[in-house]
């Protein structure tokens, strides 16, 4: 059994082994019901055949006991459900947003990343939203799980128990390499968050010798290695290594044509993923990049870089 490390860790698992006491009881009784008439009442044994009439106590039993059952199911449910919908009013908010197939975190100074880092006993809001199809943002250890909708704005929150890393998964099947989408919750204590946080900030795009060092942070940053490898391995759509200069089989409008991978075709690229589909790649759908020039000028020098 996994053990918990958020403050709905026990809520969910009482819930659950109450549920699960409860199933295997009725399930030993009532096998053993049957098991018990099979012997009991078996046609070697009554070779006359009794009308049984009804019996208002054993109907009344039948009905009474299980409607308290499904009511303290219900109970310990709802419960658990009001506290995982009423955030606290100091819960620190972060932004997740969910794409094919990778997440970004988005803290209040507007620093992002792609795992989680979170203080320990904290409150911690997660606003989760999608910018292509359905997610589900689920962290085992703290027992919460949430949807990530396109167009519409969903949310969790969590405190969490103990120090450590935990997984995060996806637990919406949303394409090819739904399996890969993974990330991880990094929970410190509150000073070592507090060192951490102060560390953070806005990310601004250096120039010079940095600006590919920012291309390759931007391309893990908006999930852009969910898709195309870095070291030349095939995943479902082309290798970044050696792709700058390289000169490419595309489809404009249905149409193939050759085309060199330069600063131009790179950037319409990113602006207009759409409009021109590298052949072999043509059904696999890019998702639309909200990223500045100076962003897609990083990338572009990044792309270069790896040769």
């Amino acid at each position: 059994m996994l053990s918990g490390a958020s403050s709905f860790a026990s809520l969910v698992d009482d819930a659950f082994f109450f549920i699960l006491v409860v199933s295997i009881i009725f399930f030993v009784g009532i096998v053993a019901t049957m098991i018990y008439f099979v012997v009991r009442y078996h046609h070697t044994r009554n070779k006359k055949v009794k009308n049984i009439e009804g019996n208002l106590t054993l109907e009344i039993v039948w009905t009474v006991i299980p409607t308290l059952l499904v009511m303290g199911m219900f109970y310990y449910g709802f419960i658990g459900y009001s506290d995982m919908r009423n955030v606290p009013d100091d819960a620190m908010k972060i932004k997740v947003t969910a794409r094919k197939w990778s997440w970004t975190f988005t803290y209040p100074n507007g620093y992002q990343a792609t795992a989680l880092t979170v203080p320990q006993g904290k409150a911690i809001k997660a606003e989760i939203e999608s910018e292509d199809v359905i997610h589900s943002f689920y962290i085992p250890a703290f027992r919460v799980k949430q949807d990530a909708v396109p167009g519409r704005d969903t949310y969790l929150w969590f405190r969490a128990t103990e120090m450590g890393k935990f997984d995060i998964l996806c637990t919406e099947f949303c394409g090819d390499r739904h399996a890969y989408m993974l990330s991880s919750v990094d929970v410190l204590p509150q000073e070592q968050f507090d060192r951490w946080y102060a560390n953070t900030g806005k990310q601004e795009i250096s120039g010079g010798a940095d600006l590919s060092k920012t291309g390759e942070k931007l391309v893990t940053l908006k999930g852009c290695i969910a898709c195309h490898s870095i070291d030349g391995t095939p995943r479902v759509s082309p290798t970044f290594k050696g792709l700058y200069g390289k000169t490419e089989t595309i489809y404009t409008d249905g149409k193939e044509r050759q085309v060199r991978v330069d600063e131009a075709y790179i950037s319409k690229s990113i602006k207009e993923p759409a409009a021109d589909k590298v052949k072999g790649f043509e059904n696999i759908p890019m998702p639309q990049q909200d990223l500045s020039d100076d962003e897609i000028e990083a990338i572009i020098a990044y792309l270069k870089s790896n040769k």
